[in-house]
């Protein structure tokens, strides 16, 4: 203990691993680049079906089926999962059942599930009405698009509802309770006061849910939604050109995911404002003005 204790600290070195060591991992990384490159370059593949195919009016309806079921699920996800996250945190013993049990359920079967059950509604509803008034046939009203937006939002509903809970527990409770003491009910707190400090926390776990839900529209194309994925096989089936067309595919999903991406993160820098880097840039002389104090 006393040799350590007389060690002279600034002679000590900082171990590093050998330079061999990056050199051999980068070869290898590069060799298995160049092998996938090579596989697919002289791979039977016709890459100019994925040149003429890629903006053809079929693919750009899939594009755009894929983007506005992304938008509206998301809506729809996001408005259900403030809801039922404000039910969550409830006094009242029955809303705050309520939404325990809607997220449990919902969460608990699996979106594919979810959406054959919507597109067969029918078969236990063959007629809906609002209170026995203005019945319709259900197979009227649940079309592909309204079976997917309702599959696919009301279970994205049920994880936002723990994002937003999440959110909404990270803020001080303090600002509740200082909202109340000016006469504010808890409801109009919650939202203008305590919902906007949360969505610096719950913007990144939702951009991340709107770029999975980007690839989970995919499994609308079984009950016969025109997104990207069914645009494709319809063409692949008539041409058989099927790895072209799923490139074409790859490559819009990519594109959009890409756009999502950059969109979140100026999203993301608008709700952090003033709060880690951005607020020791705003006030570089604070420690200075404590040490003064």
């Amino acid at each position: 203990m006393q040799d350590i204790a007389e060690t002279d600290i600034g002679k000590l070195r900082i171990a590093r691993p050998g330079p061999y060591r990056q050199i051999l991992a980068s070869l290898l990384l590069l060799a298995a680049l160049a092998y996938i490159i090579r596989a697919f370059w002289l791979g039977a593949i016709e890459w100019h079906y994925v040149a003429d195919y890629l903006f053809s009016p079929p693919i750009l309806r899939g594009v755009r089926g894929t983007i506005i079921m992304t938008i509206c699920a998301m809506a729809l996800g996001v408005v259900l999962g403030t809801v039922v996250a404000i039910m969550r945190m409830s006094s009242v013993a029955t809303l705050r059942t309520a939404a325990i049990f809607y997220i449990w359920l919902f969460r608990g079967i699996p979106a594919l599930l979810q959406l054959l059950l919507w597109f067969n509604l029918a078969l236990i509803f063959p007629t809906l009405s609002l209170f026995g008034l203005f019945p319709v046939k259900t197979v009227d009203v649940m079309t592909p698009f309204v079976a997917a937006l309702l599959g696919l939002g009301i279970q994205q509903g049920a994880y936002t509802a723990e994002v937003v809970r999440s959110g909404i527990l990270s803020v001080d409770r303090g600002q509740m309770e200082a909202a109340q003491s000016i006469g504010m009910t808890k409801l109009r707190a919650m939202l203008t006061i305590v919902l906007p400090q949360a969505m610096r926390v719950i913007v990144p776990p939702i951009g991340n849910e709107t770029i999975g839900m980007v690839k989970l529209t995919s499994l609308a194309s079984v009950i016969q939604y025109s997104e990207v994925l069914r645009t494709v096989g319809d063409v692949y089936y008539a041409n058989s050109r099927v790895i072209e067309l799923l490139i074409v595919a790859g490559i819009w999903y990519i594109v959009i995911v890409t756009a999502l991406s950059i969109a979140q993160s100026y999203i993301e820098k608008y709700f952090s404002k003033g709060w880690g880097r951005t607020a020791l840039k705003a006030a570089p002389n604070a420690p200075d003005t404590l040490e003064a104090a």
